[in-house]
Formats: structure tokens, C-alpha cells, sequence
């Protein structure tokens, strides 16, 4: 059963939901939307649709929150999305989504990220493959087990209806997986749930996508209303700048979605919306030994979060 218009109903409800909670929780600004549509005229990428790009600066809380839905389809698969499945070489395709990235400006809050998609691919008009992907990771700064152990516990929580701990220990050592730097031999933060290619089931499969939409407010605003107020300075600020670079890192050296936004022709300005609004790189930089930025590294390495919990 084809749920296409379904999905993407869900998907753009989604973005509006998400978007009037953060603007409560940041309690100062507010989105701007930048809504675009390919032009058909266009045939140098062969892509068509459009979206909407919405972009929260200078807030109260967050210094920047982009969350983008995009509704866009192709005559042709780039070769991101053909290395893993070359029997669809030459089919168009059609991807409708949601992707977020969240900076917020106190060091003592972590960045987020969280994705929800779905992928059809096509011949002569008719559906010969989908496929689900999403999920959504935290990376803390300076982190505390508190805010950690909440994460997993509600990403553990909304995978029960799904093959409870065998679905969520799955999707959490996917994410460790994914996210993974490995020229720098550490994870990109403390994890949370990945997946990709979920097509067993079109109503389970996409009750498991609203789920894992649903839930990321339920894991992160709790974290925002912990640690937005923590008294910091300009130490914390400047380590909050280093660690944005891995940030940078992972998305231009790793990320699928990046990729394969690029090499298809996508709209670059959304696709890099993930970007923190200030960076900065220092050569050889090691922290104070003992130090509270010394204690990040030892999270940024797989781990049962939930053992015993």
C-alpha cells in the first residue's frame, strides 16, 4: 500500500510541531521560513520539487536551529544511493523528509540532530523499492549522565512497541556506528538511534518513523530546560567552538545525506544548514589532563548507556 501523501502530511505536521515548541523553549526568536521550489525550467540536475528551510537565529536559547522538510524527486539515482543498491541504477526516485540541527548558544547544552525520511524509487511510474531512515543522536560539550541517561531512556522507550530491547540496542550500536569519526577514533557525541533501508512493513515501518519523529521532543526539551540557564564563560564558550569543528567534520566527510544532496543537485543552502553558526579549529589542541573538557573524550566512545538502568 502506497502511504506517500500520508507520510508527507506526517512529515510537514511534524516540522510545524517542532517548531512552535522551540520557539516557546527558546522564549525569543522566532523561525524565518525560506519555502523554495525547484525551477522546472531547470535541466541541468534533472531534480524537481521543493521545500521548506526554517531557520531560528540569535535566540535566547539556541544561536542557531535550522529544521528543513523537503519534498524532491530525480530521473536518475546519484551514486551515493546506487553503491549499496546497484539493481537501481537508473530509476528516478522521489524522498520526502525532515532534518534538524540545533546549536544552542549555552556551551552546557548539547547540539542535536535528528532526521525523519522516506525514500521510493521508480520504473515507467510505478514503485519498485522504499524504504524508511531517521533517527537522532546528542552531542554534549561538557556532559552530565543525567541528560545522557534520559536520552536513551526515551529512545529505549518509544523502540518497546517495536521489538523493544532487541530494536533499540540495534538502532543505538547503528548510530554509534554512523556517527563515528574515524580519523579522529571517537563518536560525534553520546549517541541515541539510527536506521536506514526499514522496508519489512509499510504501517509498522511508518509507525516506527512517527515514533522516533514524535519522540525527539520528548528527549530533548527536558535536557533544554535543565541546562539552558547554566552560569558559564568564555572558557566554555571557546571549547564549545573547538568541538563544533567535529561537528563540520562529520557532515563533509561522512554524512550520507550530505552527499547525496550535493551530488545530486540539491539546494545547497539546506542542505548546509546544519552548520554551527561560529567554528573554530586549533592546531594540536589537547585539554588540561583532569580538566572538565578532558572528560569528554571518555564519552565519546561506544557504550551501554542503559546497563542496569
Amino acid at each position: 500500500m502506497d502511504r506517500f501523501d500520508d507520510i508527507r502530511d506526517y512529515l510537514t505536521g511534524l516540522q510545524d510541531r517542532i517548531c512552535a515548541a522551540i520557539e516557546a523553549a527558546d522564549g525569543k526568536a522566532r523561525f524565518i521560513e525560506d519555502a523554495w521550489q525547484r525551477d522546472p525550467g531547470d535541466t541541468s540536475t534533472h531534480l524537481r520539487g521543493g521545500g521548506r528551510t526554517r531557520v531560528l537565529r540569535e535566540g535566547a536559547v539556541f544561536e542557531q536551529a535550522g529544521i528543513g522538510f523537503s519534498d524532491v524527486s530525480g530521473d536518475r539515482l546519484p551514486p551515493s544511493a546506487t553503491a549499496a543498491r546497484p539493481e537501481l541504477a537508473g530509476a528516478s526516485w522521489q524522498a520526502v523528509g525532515v532534518s534538524l540541527v540545533f546549536h544552542p548558544r549555552n556551551p552546557y547544552l548539547p547540539t542535536t540532530h535528528a532526521n525523519v525520511r522516506h525514500f521510493r524509487a521508480l520504473r515507467d511510474g510505478e514503485t519498485v523499492a522504499w524504504w524508511f531512515g531517521g533517527g537522532f543522536d546528542l552531542t554534549p560539550f561538557y556532559p552530565f549522565d543525567e541528560d545522557v541517561l534520559h536520552w536513551h531512556r526515551t529512545a529505549r522507550a518509544l523502540c518497546e512497541p517495536f521489538g523493544g530491547q532487541e530494536r533499540y540496542q540495534a538502532h543505538k550500536r547503528w548510530c554509534d556506528e554512523y556517527f563515528y569519526l574515524r580519523h579522529r577514533n571517537e563518536t560525534r557525541g553520546v549517541g541515541g538511534l539510527f536506521f536506514d533501508d526499514l522496508h519489512t512493513d509499510m504501517e509498522q515501518d511508518f509507525a516506527y518513523l512517527r515514533a522516533v519523529g514524535d519522540g525527539f521532543l520528548d528527549a530533548y526539551l527536558p535536557i533544554v530546560e535543565r541546562r539552558k540557564d547554566t552560569p558559564y564563560g568564555e572558557r566554555e564558550r571557546q571549547f564549545q567552538l573547538y568541538r563544533r569543528g567535529r561537528y563540520v567534520e562529520f557532515n563533509l566527510v561522512y554524512d550520507r545525506g550530505t552527499h547525496f544532496g550535493l551530488q545530486s543537485g540539491g539546494r545547497a543552502e539546506s542542505i548546509l544548514m546544519s552548520m554551527p553558526p561560529l567554528v573554530r579549529w586549533e592546531y594540536g589542541y589537547a585539554p588540561e589532563p583532569g580538566s572538565a573538557e578532558a572528560r569528554l573524550r571518555d564519552y565519546l566512545v561506544p557504550r551501554d548507556w542503559l546497563a542496569g538502568a
